[in-house]
This record gives C-alpha cells, structure tokens and sequence, in this order.
C-alpha cells in the first residue's frame, strides 16, 4: 500500500469519526497552547464591522480565547475573508464573539492533522458558515478549500480535508441546521469573566446572546 493510499484511508477514517461525532480532551493541551501564543495579532474590538480592502484581509491570525476545556473558542474581534479574483465565492464576514471547536478531527488523528495546524483560519471560516448557512453546503466547502490554499496548506492536506467533508459534512450540515432551529446560537454578545467556565456552562445563560 502506498503513502498516498494511507493518507487516503486515514481520512476516510476522519471522515467516518466526524460523522458520528466526538470529543476533545487535554492530551491536546500543548497543541492549543501553541496555537493560542501565535494568536497575537492586533484586531479593532468594538465590534465594529471591519471593511475589507485587500487579500491581507485574510492575513489577520485569528483572535481566539478558549474556554476552560480547551474545546470550544470564540473570537476576540471581527474576521473576514475574501475570494480571490475569480473565485465564485462570496466574502465571508464573521464577527466577534462566534463559538468554534477550529478544525474538528477527532483524537484519534491529532498526530496528522492537530486542531490548530496552519488550516486553523480556514476552519473558523468554514464553522461560520456552516453555522449560518447563508450559502449551499458546496459553496461552502469551496470556502474551505480556498482558505486553506490562502494558508499555503499542503495540497494534499487540502484534498484529504474535501474527503472527509465528502463523508462527514452532510450530518455536520444537517445537525447545525437543526441546533439553529431549536433556538441554539453561537455568536456572544458577553464574554465570560470567569476563566474556568466551560462552554456548556456558558450558554445556558440567556443574556450572554448577541
């Protein structure tokens, strides 16, 4: 069997765990933690919309903090990003306070493809959309291929990720769109102040809502 043929069935072994769901856990600590240090760059936080006026839009590392777990974050500021010239694709706008588990491979695959790896960006933007379905699921998975070419991801990498969303995106669809229709939402109006809460904690709280 050849490297390639692995990845391939890794993947579909991503795919397949995706599509039945699953959990993070603090073995992958250290691999947040280091995702969370490069989180550095400065992003206006009024929640202001920030108008896009070039590809550098996309260059903006994403602001994240973490909830107690380490399993879910929500943005500090507001994020764009922008089709290239020729793209079919629309911008995509997510503002500040979106709740995000970043890429969602299950444990079993950190050690190939760790939550936080360079496709981190790509995958806030694919969660927004996924969560506010404002275009088809294709288009949307579109997004996440360009976004992650934008982040020089390997293309292999790339391709991998298209496999598994070929086998695991339809429920992740069709469970989002079923959450938002029972009333669940994901975009924070108030951000926690106590370090130790948890995700699950949080939003039981009606006014944290934007």
């Amino acid at each position: 069997m050849t490297i390639q043929q692995t990845r391939r069935d890794t993947l579909l072994m991503l795919g397949a765990s995706l599509a039945m769901g699953g959990s993070a856990s603090s073995d992958e600590l250290s691999e947040k933690k280091d995702f969370m240090q490069a989180s550095l760059a400065a992003v206006k936080q009024n929640g202001q919309r920030l108008e896009p006026t070039s590809k550098l839009s996309f260059g903006m590392i994403p602001v994240v903090r973490p909830f107690v777990d380490w399993d879910y974050y929500y943005t500090m500021g507001p994020m764009y990003w922008l089709p290239n010239e020729g793209q079919p694709f629309r911008t995509v706008f997510i503002p500040k306070g979106f709740v995000t588990d970043l890429a969602s491979v299950p444990r079993l695959l950190w050690s190939i493809f760790p939550k936080t790896g360079r496709y981190a960006y790509a995958a806030i933007v694919h969660d927004y959309v996924y969560w506010v379905q404002d275009r088809t699921r294709a288009e949307a998975d579109g997004v996440l291929a360009a976004a992650m070419q934008d982040a020089k991801v390997p293309a292999s990498t790339v391709t991998e990720f298209n496999l598994a969303l070929g086998v695991a995106g339809s429920k992740a669809w069709n469970d989002n769109a079923a959450a938002r229709a029972k009333g669940e939402k994901r975009i924070l109006a108030k951000f926690p102040d106590d370090p130790l809460i948890s995700w699950d904690e949080w939003r039981k709280r009606p006014d944290v809502f934007a």
